[in-house]
Order: structure tokens, then C-alpha cells, then sequence
């Protein structure tokens, strides 16, 4: 009888040594290689699984921080309102100062041209007084001069207020 496929007990015997030394070789290879490359992959996990909790924890403490900003921000801000809003305080209590300065600066001047018009008022009151007195004394001489009757003296008192005015009895 012919062979399958060639087996025959040598070539059965080479298979089981080739099977008995890939066995040896897979385990020294294991020990040499698959060991040292099983521990570098489990470091290098548990270096990732390190970086991502720091990486976690500084994502809370970055979000942590910015919560943080943001409130104080906030709080600037507010302050920064409340410092607008005290000085739009003061400039309005300041308006109202300058406003009321200013009034009390406008009746000031007011009350002293109303003095200055009563003390003028007053002076062209003497100055009319003295005029009649002088106009009085010329009237006078004039009555003395000529000798005094009735009509002459009613003739000089219509002559005399015809040269003052008829306005200046008026005022």
C-alpha cells in the first residue's frame, strides 16, 4: 500500500520533535521576550491610566479655577458699578452745588443792582432836589428882581416848570 501524503515514523518522529522544540522555543521565547514585553505594555497602562486621572484632576481644578475667575469677575464688575455709580452720585450732587452756587450767585447780583439802582434812584432824587432848590433860588431872584404881583408870579412858576419838563414831575 501506498502512503498518504508520505507519512511514514520518521517523518511522524521530526513532526513530534519540531512540535516538542516550537514548545521549548515558544517557552524560552515567553520567558525572553513575552515577559519583558507583557510588563513594558502593563507600565505603559498604568502610565496611561496615570496620566488620565492627573489629566482628570487638573480638568476639575482647571474648571474649578474658572468658576473661580468668573465669580470674581463677576464681583469686579459689580464693583466697578457700584464705583460708576458713586461717581455719577457725586457729579449730580456737584451739579446741584454749582447749580445752587450759581443761584445764589445770580441773587447776589441781582440784590446788589437793585441797591445800586435805589442808591442811584436816591442820588438823581438829590440831584431834582437840588436843581429845584437852585431853580427855586433863581425863581426867587427873579420874583425879588422884578416886583412881585400876581400875575407875574403865576407867569414865573408856568415858565419854570415849562424849562424842567412836565416829565421830570412825573417820576
Amino acid at each position: 500500500m501506498e502512503r498518504l501524503f508520505d507519512l511514514d515514523w520518521q517523518l511522524i518522529a521530526d513532526s513530534a520533535l519540531t512540535a516538542i522544540n516550537i514548545f521549548i522555543l515558544f517557552i524560552v521565547a515567553s520567558y525572553l521576550f513575552f515577559n519583558p514585553v507583557r510588563e513594558f505594555l502593563q507600565a505603559r497602562q498604568k502610565r496611561i491610566k496615570k496620566d488620565l486621572a492627573t489629566a482628570e484632576t487638573e480638568k476639575k481644578s482647571a474648571l474649578d479655577m474658572k468658576a473661580e475667575y468668573e465669580a470674581k469677575l463677576k464681583e469686579v464688575n459689580k464693583e466697578a458699578e457700584e464705583i460708576l455709580s458713586s461717581a455719577r452720585k457725586k457729579a449730580t450732587k456737584n451739579e446741584t452745588k454749582i447749580i445752587d452756587d450759581a443761584k445764589a450767585e445770580a441773587a447776589r447780583i441781582i440784590q446788589q443792582a437793585r441797591k445800586e439802582a435805589e442808591l442811584e434812584k436816591k442820588r438823581v432824587a438829590d440831584e431834582m432836589k437840588k436843581e429845584m432848590v437852585a431853580i427855586a433860588s433863581a425863581m426867587a431872584g427873579k420874583v425879588v428882581a422884578a416886583s412881585i404881583d400876581t400875575t407875574v408870579q403865576d407867569s414865573l412858576i408856568d415858565e419854570t416848570i415849562k424849562e424842567m419838563g412836565d416829565g421830570t414831575w412825573l417820576s
